[in-house]
């Protein structure tokens, strides 16, 4: 059991975004398939999803697969969308009955018939739920979702159901996959990598970052509440001065 009493729980975040960094070069190092290397990473998902439950955290938003990420190998792609699809169909009851509720950001229509069925099929199942929002950032790229919050507003000013002087950047934050989710108050991304990656561009604005050196399959529950320790001891000022 992680210890936690330490954490001032009045400073628990609301939204934890996390960049799930370190599969290939995990399996590598174990002399395994990039393939074997996400399977691991979706145990270590399971967890933090359930750690975070139970922190009384209300939004996860994990990097599952990115836009540039089609660009892999066929045999990768194909052998992470049949990852997630077993992931969805192995967790969807237990999600549910965990009271979380599944969340699906980025550009769905590239995902294969099978695969946007299933994901359809347990956001419904869990639509009431009223724990922890999971999201899965899937086919996902923040320059596109900008991309495509932009022409969603340039249409309706061409449709004269907007004026220009009324686009604002809460306009602008209306249209994106998270119109209705607060954005994160800390970023979490593994590996020992530090960028961003296209990965919430416009969210992440004043959220802080945390970088850690660890390999996904290989973060604990406990490292996690380690970063969120460290992120408690941060003063967050939102562009305002010292």
């Amino acid at each position: 059991m992680t210890d936690t009493s330490s954490m001032k729980l009045t400073k628990i975040p609301r939204h934890v975004a996390v960049i799930m960094d370190g599969n290939g070069r995990w399996a590598r190092e174990q002399n395994l398939s990039r393939i074997d290397g996400h399977k691991k990473g979706s145990e270590v998902a399971r967890q933090i999803v359930s750690k975070c439950n139970e922190l009384g955290i209300e939004y996860l938003t994990l990097y599952a697969f990115s836009s540039e990420n089609w660009r892999r190998s066929p045999n990768e792609v194909s052998g992470l969308m049949e990852l997630l699809q077993h992931y969805l169909e192995t967790e969807a009851e237990s999600l549910n009955n965990d009271n979380v509720r599944l969340r699906i950001i980025g550009e769905r229509q590239m995902l294969p018939n099978n695969i946007l069925r299933l994901v359809e099929a347990v956001e419904l199942m869990t639509k009431d739920n009223t724990g922890i929002t999971l999201l899965m950032a899937l086919s996902y790229g923040s320059r596109a979702e900008i991309t495509h919050a932009t022409r969603e507003i340039a249409q309706k000013v061409r449709d004269h159901r907007l004026t220009l002087e009324e686009i604002s950047e809460e306009t602008i934050s209306q249209h994106l996959y998270t119109h209705d989710i607060p954005d994160p108050d800390v970023l979490i991304r593994t590996s020992g990598e530090q960028r961003i990656s296209n990965y919430l561009l416009w969210q992440l604005a004043y959220t802080e970052l945390v970088f850690v050196d660890t390999y996904w399959p290989d973060f604990t529950p406990e490292e996690f509440v380690q970063t969120l320790l460290e992120y408690q001891e941060r003063e967050r000022r939102f562009g305002t001065a010292a």
